[in-house]
């Protein structure tokens, strides 16, 4: 499902970091060396259709690489 954020991202909060973060091996192929960081957090989005919602959003990031692979979680409303 395809989404663009249309707020700034509240409430965020580190899920997992370091060797806790399962997908780090593809991660590092993809995108480069990192500490990668799992993260979450909460925002309004718009989706395809042009309808607007608050979803969690999460997504990996890592100093120097930036925010990678940003998924729907839910849909909060």
């Amino acid at each position: 499902m395809r989404f663009q954020v249309i707020s700034d991202i509240t409430e965020i909060r580190m899920i997992a970091s370091g060797k806790s973060v399962r997908e780090r091996k593809r991660l590092n192929k993809f995108h480069g060396r990192g500490r990668w960081r799992k993260m979450k957090g909460i925002a309004s989005i718009r989706l395809t259709g042009g309808s607007i919602h608050l979803a969690e959003i999460h997504w990996y990031e890592a100093h120097g690489i930036g925010k990678k692979e940003q998924k729907i979680k839910r849909l909060l409303s």
